[in-house]
């Protein structure tokens, strides 16, 4: 293989596929990336063999080939590179890299030892901008349990149709969920792995444009001209988490997002070893209070609307801080409905559809 690259573009692609590249002793195979001439173009790939990654750029090839490198010492030394042009040669499982200021080897493997990423050749499933894909993924990402023993929460919930997809979460003490229309979606449900959707985020802020979702059998994929990531499904069937959420609330607030958040975070700073705070919401405001025997104490208030009946509710700081992090909006809504039930936040004027619900604290 002899082909001349932009080191930007190449840059960029290493910074991309090597991400989920992991030290694995028993596939060592498995640390490396594949640069492929493919159709014109160079492809760069890789795999943890539950994650596929393939991205193009443009190349003068000289001469077809390919070869796999070890991903670490790849990256590390383009990413430092000046030259804007470089010219990559191979010969007898050596990649030698030639700029105007560097000549450098580096020894590679057989290509042939390297995964088979597959293809997805069903349909595509619906298409979404990398934009909004991102926005819908961090609106979930945070809820998504870290689990061994029940691994259909391991991830996100998808669910497509022809007129919107639903996104969703739960790690038992935390919900998200977050609707979207869209149009002429294939019927689908599926478990979206963790690390794919936080790959996903990862990847779409660097990406612009369309991608195209593809689901085929236990695989999904994610692509547009120039990328394309596949990944396996998560097994099983996931729990029926529209029950927890409550149709109907005995108290609402309206809070400044911004002030509830700079309180919440003074607050945790006094939380006890359960990252308590304690609500208090009344007419016209709402109070944050927290105690730590170790530590002391703290009280704080901020002006607030309330609808209905005054009440106070224990909750985990860091749960509700995720919670507005995720609100694209001024203010925000809690819902109180009852004791023991879960406190939903909502954007204000929610056309978002997103809900975050957190499970209280025992007093």
């Amino acid at each position: 293989m002899k082909v001349t690259v932009n080191h930007k573009n190449l840059k960029t692609a290493l910074s991309l596929v090597e991400k989920i590249v992991s030290r694995n002793p028993s596939l060592p195979i498995l640390n490396n990336i594949l640069i492929k001439t493919d159709n014109g173009r160079l492809k760069i790939s890789s795999t943890n063999l539950e994650i596929g990654i393939n991205y193009m750029i443009g190349a003068k090839i000289d001469e077809v080939g390919e070869i796999a490198i070890p991903a670490r010492v790849s990256s590390d030394f383009i990413n430092n590179v000046v030259d804007e042009k470089i010219t990559l040669h191979t010969k007898n499982n050596i990649l030698t890299i030639n700029s105007d200021k560097y000549k450098t080897q580096i020894l590679g493997f057989d290509p042939k030892d390297f995964p088979i990423i597959p293809k997805i050749k069903e349909k595509t499933a619906t298409i979404l901008s990398s934009g909004i894909l991102r926005r819908l993924l961090c609106s979930v990402a945070d809820s998504v349990a870290v689990s061994e023993t029940r691994p259909e929460l391991a991830g996100v919930y998808a669910d497509f149709n022809s007129k919107r997809v639903v996104f969703a979460a739960t790690d038992s003490f935390r919900l998200s969920e977050v609707i979207f229309d869209i149009k002429n979606a294939s019927q689908c449900s599926i478990i979206i792995p963790r690390n794919t959707v936080m790959e996903m985020i990862r990847i779409s802020s660097d990406i612009d444009g369309d991608l195209d979702i593809k689901i085929g059998d236990n695989q999904i994929s994610f692509s547009n001209d120039d990328f394309e990531l596949i990944s396996r499904l998560v097994d099983g069937n996931y729990p029926d988490y529209k029950k927890v959420i409550p149709t109907k609330f005995l108290s609402r607030v309206l809070v400044e997002k911004n002030d509830l958040e700079k309180d919440i975070r003074l607050a945790g700073l006094f939380s006890s070893n359960i990252s308590d705070v304690k609500l208090v919401c009344s007419e016209d405001s709402v109070t944050l209070k927290s105690k730590n025997s170790d530590k002391g104490e703290i009280e704080t208030t901020i002006p607030a609307i309330l609808k209905n009946d005054p009440f106070d509710i224990s909750i985990n700081y860091r749960y509700l801080l995720d919670g507005l992090k995720i609100m694209n909006s001024n203010k925000v809504v809690i819902e109180f409905t009852g004791n023991g039930n879960p406190l939903v936040l909502k954007p204000h004027d929610n056309d978002r559809g997103l809900t975050y619900l957190i499970m209280p604290l025992r007093s």
